[in-house]
């Protein structure tokens, strides 16, 4: 399911890795799905794409399908952090960092409110976007 305009207008600068990554997070059934553009604010990466699971076992399944899938596709994942616990795993893709949160840990950490002033598009299920202000 490719990743439609955003319906504002605006099309947001997301790239192809971002555009994979999102796309396996809806696959594997990731909720509230966002990506902040932390271009310019953070020399870690271009992109954050959030999401969340119902349980630390969807959390670990969803990591485990995209790392696995992502790989198909022959993007190289950098590094992963707290595929263990499952309450929050992080995956370097370089340019892209994926934040898996198990759904109470996401709203404790508040990574949105810490990138408040990042560009934001929320991807709904269907694969469309909205950005956000």
């Amino acid at each position: 399911m490719p990743l439609k305009a955003p319906d504002k207008g605006n099309r947001p600068l997301l790239n192809e890795r971002v555009g994979a990554i999102v796309h396996e997070v809806l696959e594997n059934k990731g909720e509230d799905v966002l990506v902040l553009d932390v271009r310019g604010l953070s020399s870690l990466s271009d992109y954050f794409v959030i999401a969340h699971g119902r349980s630390t076992r969807h959390v670990q399944g969803m990591a485990d399908n995209v790392l696995h899938n992502l790989r198909n596709k022959g993007m190289k994942c950098l590094g992963v952090e707290g595929e263990r616990e499952g309450k929050w795993i992080l995956m370097d893709y370089g340019d892209v960092v994926l934040h898996l949160f198990y759904g109470p840990v996401r709203g404790f950490y508040d990574l949105e409110g810490l990138w408040n002033q990042a560009p934001r598009v929320r991807v709904r299920e269907d694969g469309t976007m909205e950005t956000l202000l």
